[in-house]
């Protein structure tokens, strides 16, 4: 069954909406590896938004579960989308310059187009290129990174950030394959599997809950109820709307959410070419999405 174009419109202003909420997420997962590590973070988040959507579905009293056959795929999901890929991302933290790693992120819609024509055999337009190559310069321009620091020898980093465009694809494809369920349920039970994964890692450093300041609470309490609870549910929300290459491309717009953020919460400066690159960066970006609905119209008979 198509969606509905007010349907679709909604789940583009919420994945606007959701864009802003992962620039943000830089700034507080930055304050939160001070007193967690990765994992431990990262099990918060996720502990916390799988709690918070456990209530959601309680209240709803919804008792939906997954046909035996999905739930292999279910794990896959949270592996590939919730432990793997924000581990990756954490991790990259340590070794990049957050400037840096939102540049290599900037390469997850690209690759998901790739994998579309290689696997899928979908063709892309040269307009759709010239978009993807477009949102790549104007970030370029909205970070202003200096790339010789590609030269001081952070490989390290560089393959863990790649390895998070790479788990980002594969979550984006494989939970396109389960859009026959409800977006709260599907988040749930992705982020039940992850933190379940995650617990005997994450109870080895967990410093005791009575030590964690107040500002700790408040990042992980943000992170878990927003990022991971609401704004999972957006994104599967948006895979199972507009499909998984668009929802990749709205990635393009995080360098410029960042930005936004550092302004405000760091005390950080936008030059005029940031603004540029910010322009350049949605001009492009909405050519991709514009284009990609084009032939998913066409290639669907719609």
């Amino acid at each position: 069954m198509s969606n509905s174009k007010n349907t679709i419109i909604k789940a583009h202003i919420l994945m606007i909406f959701l864009v802003m909420l992962w620039g943000f997420d830089y700034v507080v997962a930055k304050f939160g590896m001070y007193d967690l590590t990765p994992n431990c973070l990262l099990f918060a988040r996720i502990s916390i938004g799988a709690i918070a959507l456990g209530i959601v579905k309680v209240i709803r009293r919804d008792k939906s579960f997954f046909a035996k056959k999905d739930i292999p795929l279910v794990i896959a999901c949270s592996i590939f989308g919730e432990i793997l890929y924000f581990e990756c991302e954490f991790n990259a933290m340590s070794y990049l310059p957050v400037s840096l790693l939102t540049i290599l992120l900037a390469f997850v819609p690209a690759l998901s187009v790739l994998v579309e024509r290689v696997v899928f055999k979908r063709k892309a337009n040269k307009k759709i290129i010239i978009g993807i190559i477009g949102c790549i310069v104007g970030i370029v321009f909205v970070i202003g990174a200096d790339f010789s620091i590609l030269l001081e020898g952070r490989l390290i980093g560089y393959l863990i950030a790649f390895g998070a465009v790479i788990c980002w694809n594969i979550f984006n494809f494989l939970t396109d394959a389960l859009r026959k369920y409800d977006s709260i349920s599907l988040a749930f039970l992705q982020l039940t599997c992850a933190g379940l994964i995650l617990l005997p890692l994450a109870l080895r450093s967990m410093p005791a809950l009575s030590a964690w300041p107040a500002s700790l609470w408040a990042i992980v309490l943000y992170m878990g109820i927003v990022n991971a609870a609401i704004g999972f549910v957006i994104y599967v929300f948006a895979i199972k709307v507009i499909g998984p290459t668009p929802a990749a491309i709205y990635s393009d717009f995080m360098p410029v959410s960042t930005a936004i953020c550092g302004v405000i919460f760091l005390h950080e400066t936008i030059t005029p070419l940031q603004i540029v690159g910010g322009i350049i960066v949605v001009a492009a970006g909405y050519i991709v999405i514009r284009e990609k609905g084009k032939l998913d119209e066409e290639r669907l008979g719609l």
